[in-house]
Order: structure tokens, then C-alpha cells, then sequence
């Protein structure tokens, strides 16, 4: 990817360092953007904008998702007005925030999500935008989704959409280290005395879930030092567990097993040397056990909570850490697969509803570690925000 294009954006967001320069990768990044400013490969719009970003399946021209990229106003968790759901890491946020400082941009939108079902002028806008005219920038990506662009620069239309967003609250669905530290800038720069400025804001992406609800994948678990007929064997003290004909040879119909026993509860399959279990109904006494304190009864009654508390650290005894469970995004087989090379388990996941993530969200908790992948994400590199230009 690095070197799929002199003018890769790749090289701004994740920049690798020159052999022997007497500088860091976040230097590098700043002088690479800076040469691009100057070679005019980025020029900025001569008028202040938002932007109407669209998604769609080129083949049928079916819309994926509409949303507006600009500056959203930042606001700490505590206000409710800006709702993660994740917590987050803080080596990834000095990273963010190392490579904001030196560049002096925000060089990709993190994504929010908002609900606008009583449509009001700035779902009007997005929608009369997209639809009268051609767009700024059209390009297909290899998914075979297209995207374009479109600028909105009236002075009395993006009042209108200020004014309508002005009350509403977002969600967080992808972003969580870039808004963090997009927090963090701000805070440093009120400790140097600095008055409002252009970190007051973060480069964002806002959809209208009422309008196009996101679609959140599974995310899998794949434990390489777990074979499965142990993991079956302790599984059993805690989980009813049943044997699903066809093994992983028949890995669709297991799916729709366990979609069908997710509607009623936590439920799990559990996969590896060609067999398949489905797990259910916990035990109520050591899944009450199991659960931290303090913790709402729809956070412990989520099958990511299940999973993480009762199944991995209490059942298997096994720490829910990057060294000894990997994650595996979407692809069950792919899950399957990554188990069967190591010997290990894996562990098939239904996805997290999302107004669940909403309900989380809006009373201050976060979802346990890796449950949700919210798509389609916006593809980098079609707005940069600089400071100097706001």
C-alpha cells in the first residue's frame, strides 16, 4: 500500500521513516504534507465548507450511506453530547496526538453517528446535494464501492445545518484514540494559555443513522493455546453446549443456529478440528459471579460481556489480551482457519445490536473489549484539515 503511490495518503497517516534522517516518522509526515501543500498535489477550498460524502455499490448504484465531513465542535464524555463507547489505550492516543502536533492537520475524519429521523435541514441539504449535481471527486475502490464528494459553501446553508445540529448528541463509531486526542491537544493548548483556536474542533464524518443505519460486523476470537476438546470440556461447567451436525464443514448452517439462539440470549459456537458447539444459557450463579461490580444489567446481559468475563477469564482462565486472544474481524472461517493452523479454539460471535451500543453509550459505559466494528468507514484521504485553513 506504502507504494502503491508516490501521493499515498498512507504515507501521511502511518509515515515510515527515512534511513538516516535526523528526524522522527511524525516529522517525516509533516514535511510530506507540507512538500504536497507546495507542489499544490493538496490545495485547500478557497471557501469554508462542509462536505457530503456518499458511499455506494457501483454495480446498481445502491447508496451505502450519506453523511457530512467538517469540523465538529468538541465536547468531554461527561457532557453526553460526544458519547464514546470504547474505552481506550493510551499509547495509540500519544501516537494520534505526536502525529496531529507535528502535522498541524487532521489528516482523517473519525466517525459519528447521529439520529436525524425528524429530518431537518441538514438531512435535506445532504440528500439535495448528492442528488443535483456532479460531484467534486468520484473514485471506486477496489470493494467495488464509489465515493464521492460534494462541497456545500453557502454561508446561509451551512447556517442552516449548524443551527439544525446544533442540539443533537453523537456517537462514536470509529475514532475513540482520534477523539481522545483531539481532547488532548485542546487541553494542552488552554494549558500554554492559548484562546480558542482550530483545536477546539476534530475533522469528523456525520451520518444519520435514522436515515442510514450502520452496519456492525462480528468481531471472532481465535485462542491459539486452547485445544478445543478442553475448552468443550470446561465450557460444559458453566454453558449448556451442543454438538451441531456437520462440523465446520457446514459452518453457514451453524451461523444461522446461532443467530437463531443469539435472539434469546448470549449464545457462542465454539469451533475447531473440524467440530462445532453451540453454546447457551450460562449459568445465572457464576455468570452473577463473574461480573464486575457496578455494572448495568444491559452491560452484563451482553453476550461481548458474557464472553469476555464468564467464558474467557472465568471458565478458561485465560487473560483477554492482544498476546494470548486475537481477533479476527468479520470472517468466521477465517476464525476457524487461524484455530485450526495453531491447534487452538475459536470462538464465533454474533454482533452487538446498535441501538445497544446507543444505550450503553448514552449512560456513560463502554462496551468490553473488541465487540463492535462499525462499517462502512470513510476512506482516508478525501478532506484534510489543516489548522491554518480553520
Amino acid at each position: 500500500m506504502f507504494a502503491a503511490d508516490p501521493h499515498n495518503v498512507v504515507r501521511l497517516i502511518l509515515p515510515r521513516h527515512t534511513p538516516g534522517a535526523d528526524s522522527d516518522v511524525y516529522d517525516d509526515a509533516a514535511r510530506t504534507l507540507r512538500e504536497w501543500q507546495d507542489e499544490r498535489i493538496l490545495t485547500p477550498d478557497p471557501e469554508p465548507s462542509l462536505y457530503v460524502y456518499e458511499q455506494a455499490v457501483r454495480d446498481g448504484a445502491a447508496v451505502v450511506q450519506r453523511g457530512l465531513i467538517g469540523a465538529l465542535r468538541l465536547s468531554p464524555p461527561e457532557d453526553g453530547v460526544v458519547r464514546p463507547h470504547e474505552d481506550v489505550a493510551p499509547g495509540p492516543v500519544a501516537g494520534r496526538l505526536q502525529l496531529m502536533e507535528a502535522t498541524q492537520a487532521n489528516l482523517e475524519p473519525i466517525f459519528v453517528l447521529h439520529d436525524g429521523s425528524n429530518r431537518g435541514a441538514s438531512a435535506r441539504l445532504v440528500d439535495d446535494t448528492a442528488d443535483g449535481g456532479p460531484p467534486l471527486v468520484e473514485a471506486v475502490t477496489s470493494d467495488g464501492i464509489r465515493h464521492r464528494l460534494w462541497a456545500i459553501d453557502d454561508p446561509a446553508d451551512l447556517a442552516a445545518i449548524a443551527a439544525d445540529l446544533a442540539p443533537r448528541d453523537v456517537l462514536i463509531a470509529d475514532g475513540h484514540h482520534r477523539y481522545a486526542a483531539y481532547l488532548k491537544l485542546q487541553a494542552r493548548r488552554r494549558a500554554a494559555g492559548d484562546g480558542p483556536g482550530p483545536w477546539d474542533y476534530g475533522l469528523a464524518l456525520l451520518v444519520d443513522a435514522s436515515a442510514y443505519p450502520p452496519n456492525i460486523g462480528a468481531i471472532h476470537r481465535v485462542i491459539p493455546g486452547l485445544a478445543p476438546a478442553k475448552a468443550v470440556e470446561l465450557a460444559q461447567a458453566a454453558f449448556t453446549v451442543r454438538k451441531l451436525p456437520g462440523g465446520t464443514r457446514e459452518l453457514p448452517a451453524a451461523l444461522d443456529e446461532l443467530a437463531d439462539a443469539g435472539a434469546a440470549g448470549p449464545a457462542f459456537l465454539v469451533a475447531g478440528c473440524g467440530e462445532v458447539r453451540l453454546l447457551t444459557d450460562p449459568d445465572p450463579l457464576q455468570l452473577d459471579a463473574a461480573m464486575p461490580a457496578g455494572r448495568s444489567p444491559l452491560w452484563r446481559g451482553l453476550s461481548a460481556s458474557v464472553l469476555q468475563e464468564l467464558l474467557i477469564a472465568r471458565v478458561w482462565g485465560i487473560s483477554d489480551s492482544p498476546q494470548e486472544v486475537r481477533i479476527v474481524h468479520h470472517d468466521a472461517a477465517g476464525a476457524v482457519a487461524a484455530a485450526d493452523e495453531t491447534g487452538g479454539t475459536a470462538v464465533i460471535c454474533l454482533p452487538m445490536s446498535t441501538w445497544d451500543v446507543y444505550a450503553l453509550a448514552a449512560q456513560g459505559e463502554r462496551v468490553p473489549r473488541k465487540s463492535t466494528s462499525f462499517g462502512p468507514k470513510p476512506r482516508t484521504g478525501l478532506v484534510i484539515r489543516t489548522f491554518a485553513q480553520g
